[in-house]
């Protein structure tokens, strides 16, 4: 059954729901503003964010997105086909734009993802697809879309569907917290073995939209999580992939400094640390390509979105124009080793993040 702590009616910014519900979570996730007064871009928003020509990529994007879905729901194709990651991502791009289960132009599409991500929900709370390789990527992008969802949709949406939606969530979350290693982190597969930067924020970001839909996170999990991120920095300012040795690099680094950010940390030398080497190492338009082009765009935009400022002011229009620029003429972004429902996904949620919809991207 669903959580009876959850009213009915939640807003569609879920960090809009009663502090009182949020009792029972970890103080880090709890901690909402920056101490010394620096905001978010949350409400503070640049002029002219928005454009017609992003609207009209926008657009033409969802729309290619649409008719990339499968028919069991599912998004990808070739060796990432039926894939729960890109699904959930997916399911994520479309409700960036406002689109939840019963509620909008691609309700259809959220729904029609949203069961597929439950059908791949095991008892022991592990989300994936039969053919999954390293599941705990799909895992974590599952949970966070799950959390998306229970947070969304006003009222929990059909009764039925919530229960499940929260028993799935719940369940996910307690094997995200089962699963931790001991240096703090998550890897590939659910055993609590080894770690890195790139599964750990997957989890980060599942807990965090959990905890924004009202469920308890555990605090020693976050804690845990932290120090495991913050020993992962190197002295550049960068982030390594593992704990025991490694090189920066800017795609992990903006998970580094995103999973800082959603376990509720704000302001810390670390995150200026990393910030910096960002715009150093991957301004858009620059340095900022090669592999994992969406995947580190995906994270380093939320940072800077969460930074705000100039920060936000810096990112926002390069990555902004760098996008419209290589979007297809049939409304896709080409990703050649994941595939164009990935890339295309991965853009929209960047494109969209002015929208203000997602709560995971609240403070």
């Amino acid at each position: 059954m669903r959580n009876p702590a959850v009213p009915a009616g939640l807003p569609l910014c879920a960090t809009a729901v009663s502090a009182v519900l949020f009792g029972l979570a970890t103080p880090a996730l709890a901690q909402d503003a920056r101490p010394d007064g620096a905001q978010s871009a949350q409400n503070n928003a640049l002029a002219d964010e928005i454009t017609p020509e992003l609207d009209d990529a926008v657009k033409r994007g969802l729309a290619y997105l649409a008719g990339a879905q499968n028919e069991d729901g599912s998004f990808g194709g070739g060796r990432y086909a039926k894939n729960v990651a890109i699904t959930a991502l997916a399911g994520i791009a479309f409700m960036a734009d406002g689109n939840v289960p019963g509620r909008g132009e691609y309700a259809p599409n959220v729904e029609r993802a949203l069961e597929y991500i439950l059908n791949n929900a095991a008892e022991n709370g592990l989300i994936a697809s039969d053919a999954a390789n390293g599941p705990m990527y799909g895992h974590g992008f599952a949970t966070l879309f799950l959390g998306e969802v229970y947070g969304m949709t006003p009222g929990g949406g059909d009764t039925e569907q919530a229960d499940r939606v929260y028993e799935a969530l719940s369940r996910a979350c307690r094997l995200i917290e089962r699963t931790q290693n001991d240096q703090g982190g998550w890897r590939y597969n659910p055993v609590p073995y080894d770690a890195d930067v790139s599964v750990t924020i997957c989890q980060i970001m599942g807990l965090r939209a959990a905890r924004n839909a009202g469920l308890e996170i555990d605090k020693t999990v976050i804690d845990r999580a932290v120090t495991y991120v913050r020993q992962c920095q190197n002295p550049d300012g960068g982030f390594k992939y593992q704990l025991e040795s490694g090189a920066s690099a800017w795609p992990r680094s903006a998970a580094g400094v995103a999973s800082l950010y959603y376990a509720g940390i704000y302001e810390d030398d670390a995150i200026d640390d990393g910030l910096g080497y960002l715009l150093a190492a991957a301004k858009p338009g620059e340095e900022a390509n090669g592999a994992h082009y969406y995947y580190g765009h995906y994270y380093a935009v939320q940072t800077m979105y969460l930074a705000g400022g100039d920060y936000w002011a810096q990112w926002w229009p390069a990555i902004r124009a760098e996008l419209l620029k290589s979007q297809a003429a049939d409304g896709s972004w080409s990703d050649p080793s994941v595939g164009d429902a990935y890339g295309t996904a991965m853009s929209l949620i960047i494109l969209q993040m002015p929208k203000r919809y997602l709560p995971i991207f609240q403070k």
